[in-house]
């Protein structure tokens, strides 16, 4: 789809296999849908969380339960085993795999893939289109459940606040000319990781100049 149409920069498709092609688009799907609602389960708790015991045995509430990676040492155990046991049975029994149907497309799941839902898509164009949503939407859960992830293990908070990240060797240059809203100290190759004075200096240097000349 625009802008980048078939996009394949690595080559997987190359040798024409239709199997193969099959295969990694129905993964590409599945892990699209995990990752939406991965990141539906970081931003939701923030706002709404079930009143009630999570697990009155142990006199635990779901307002007692933090967001992220925190949420792993609360939980029990018992907890985790009905999670395990759910996606189990819709993996094994609900949603399997059809070679006659296309990618994705389950003979169980409704619209939206509610499990025997009766509400279906019968306008083709429009059953493209929401498709095709689908399939971008995926993607950038997957990418941005991968953001979540990387700043809640660097910060300890769900939402990554990089006043919590103090150990970072980027703090050295948090002062330095040119770090401003809304980006602040914007270095996403990681060249200024290694915390090098000298290094930062004389690209800093060479930016200038270069900036200079350009203008």
């Amino acid at each position: 789809q625009p802008p980048a149409g078939f996009w394949d920069p690595l080559g997987f498709t190359a040798d024409g296999d239709a199997a193969a092609f099959r295969r990694r688009r129905y993964i590409e799907l599945k892990h699209g849908r995990v990752a939406m609602f991965a990141c539906l389960g970081y931003i939701v708790p923030e706002y709404y969380r079930w009143p009630g015991d999570l697990s009155p045995s142990l006199g635990l509430k779901f307002t007692d339960v933090p967001t992220g990676f925190a949420a792993f040492s609360k939980v029990p155990l018992s907890g985790w085993a009905q999670m395990v046991a759910f996606a189990g049975t819709v993996e094994l029994f609900q949603y399997v795999d059809d070679p006659e149907r296309a990618p994705g497309d389950f003979k169980n799941a409704g619209l939206l893939g509610v499990p025997n839902g009766f509400l279906r898509l019968s306008d083709e164009e429009s059953r493209k289109k929401k498709l095709a949503a689908e399939l971008a939407n995926g993607r950038l859960a997957m990418m941005a459940i991968i953001g979540m992830f990387f700043q809640n293990g660097l910060t300890g908070t769900a939402w990554g606040d990089w006043a919590e990240y103090t150990a970072s060797p980027l703090r050295a240059y948090e002062n330095e000319t040119g770090v401003q809203p809304p980006v602040g100290f914007w270095d996403p190759l990681g060249l200024s990781v290694s915390g090098n004075q000298f290094d930062f200096i004389r690209r800093r240097e060479v930016e200038l100049k270069h900036g200079r000349v350009s203008m």
